[in-house]
């Protein structure tokens, strides 16, 4: 196939919103980076599996100051420098092709970022495809390596995660995750204790909602595990009080910053920043930013995130501008389709009248924001082959059996999975005048 077809990096906005990224085309078993995983877990002294937010690498950067294995920014720095410069060329011609190429269609949409807890923020169910929901704008190069190895994961991967380091991490190892809750204990059960079994300590921290028999079994593993308040703490705080390692302030104001953006506070500017440098950026590279420079992000990366946001913005009006309002049951809720930063436009479209809001994504998954008025967002997930919190879920409806299906998809603006989405509100509503005290 020619990579052309599949980069959307050049298309007007209008066309790429309906688009899944490039990484979508790339079956699961391709995986670029990892030869260059196995390696560092086969050499490292410390290994960490984490989410690749900015709350997840946030841990990394903490354990990687603890063990003084900090990646030197030098190495990063010219690879933004050349992506800074190619975006200061392509953005404007980018953002003009909309009226003049594609006029005829609809307004573009957005592309996802992350979720939370029941406070509207980032939760961490949303399918495993959504990393694959963006473009590779990032040149692809070699990290230096550090000793404290770092392996990304999901919900949905860490048993994967868990077998790539009983496998090929040296014995006697120390072993960290965080920021990852697992649905199922069953679905980790072997390669935990595998990991368990070879390494010299584990260590979990994380600040989601654990089931306690799950949290039990964990720490039967001989697990040191640490959940932290979820509408108090981010993982990035947990993690910062557990680790036995006195830190420096700055590590504190980190701890701050990436929980006001974790939790949905937004009292702080800089946690915008933070996650969209995390969303955007290389895992390596965010936890040697971070590492290197705290919170206040150096003036090339800020230069990078105002060049993102200009067309960010623009999907995300573009977003608010396709959803549709529907009433289903008791509440409002709003839905649309595209590529998006989905908690600006779930804002906006609480802002106005929806309870809930339902973004459709390219890549066939889908967010679920609540209110204060909708608190059962995990329920329409779980009926959709996905979960989360009352207030912040995702899935990905079963409705996918081949390509044509996709194509379906994409050039009707996701209407099956809009449908059936909204079928399971209605359903969670009957459930509700049947039991008013479900959950």
């Amino acid at each position: 196939m020619d990579d052309e077809l599949i980069n959307s990096a050049h298309l007007s906005l209008s066309r790429k919103s309906r688009l899944p990224g490039a990484g979508f085309f790339y079956p699961d078993s391709v995986d670029d980076d990892d030869e260059d995983t196995h390696e560092a877990v086969a050499n490292a002294d410390v290994v960490v599996i984490a989410d690749a937010d900015a709350d997840g690498l946030g841990c990394v950067a903490l354990l990687r100051e603890m063990y003084d294995a900090t990646i030197a920014w030098d190495a990063f720095e010219p690879v933004v420098a050349n992506r800074v410069t190619r975006w200061e060329r392509g953005t404007d011609s980018t953002h003009t092709t909309d009226e003049t190429t594609d006029a005829s269609t609809d307004d573009p949409s957005s592309e996802l970022t992350k979720i939370s807890q029941e406070t509207e923020t980032e939760v961490k169910v949303e399918n495993e495809h959504n990393n694959k929901d963006e473009d590779e704008d990032i040149v692809s190069t070699s990290s230096p390596e550090s000793a404290v190895a770092l392996i990304t994961a999901s919900p949905y991967s860490i048993d994967d995660a868990l077998s790539t380091v009983a496998m090929e991490a040296p014995v006697g190892v120390d072993v960290y995750i965080c920021d990852l809750c697992p649905d199922e204990f069953n679905w980790i059960e072997t390669e935990l204790t595998a990991v368990a079994d070879r390494a010299e300590t584990v260590a979990w921290y994380d600040h989601h909602q654990w089931d306690s028999s799950t949290a039990d079994a964990v720490r039967d593993c001989g697990v040191e595990l640490v959940i932290g308040a979820s509408d108090e703490e981010c993982s990035t705080d947990v993690a910062l009080r557990s680790l036995p390692y006195e830190f420096e302030s700055q590590w504190s104001e980190l701890a701050t910053v990436t929980r006001d953006h974790d939790l949905w506070i937004k009292e702080d500017a800089r946690s915008d920043d933070l996650a969209d440098y995390a969303y955007w950026a290389p895992p390596e590279e965010y936890a040697t930013v971070v590492g290197t420079y705290g919170a206040d992000l150096p003036t090339l990366a800020s230069r990078y995130l105002e060049l993102r946001r200009v067309e960010k913005n623009a999907l995300i009006d573009a977003a608010v501008d396709r959803a549709e309002l529907t009433t289903v049951g008791p509440w409002t809720v709003g839905i649309t389709y595209g590529r998006c930063s989905q908690n600006e436009v779930a804002e906006t479209l609480r802002s106005q009248g929806a309870d809930a809001a339902v973004v459709v994504k390219p890549a066939g998954s889908a967010s679920i924001r609540g209110s204060e008025t909708f608190e059962r967002a995990h329920e329409v997930a779980g009926r959709l082959n996905g979960g989360g919190h009352p207030r912040a879920a995702g899935c990905k409806p079963d409705i996918y059996d081949d390509m044509l299906d996709y194509a379906h998809h994409w050039t009707t603006e996701g209407s099956p999975a809009k449908h059936i989405i909204l079928q399971a509100f209605e359903e969670v509503a009957a459930s509700l005048e049947t039991d008013p005290n479900s959950s």
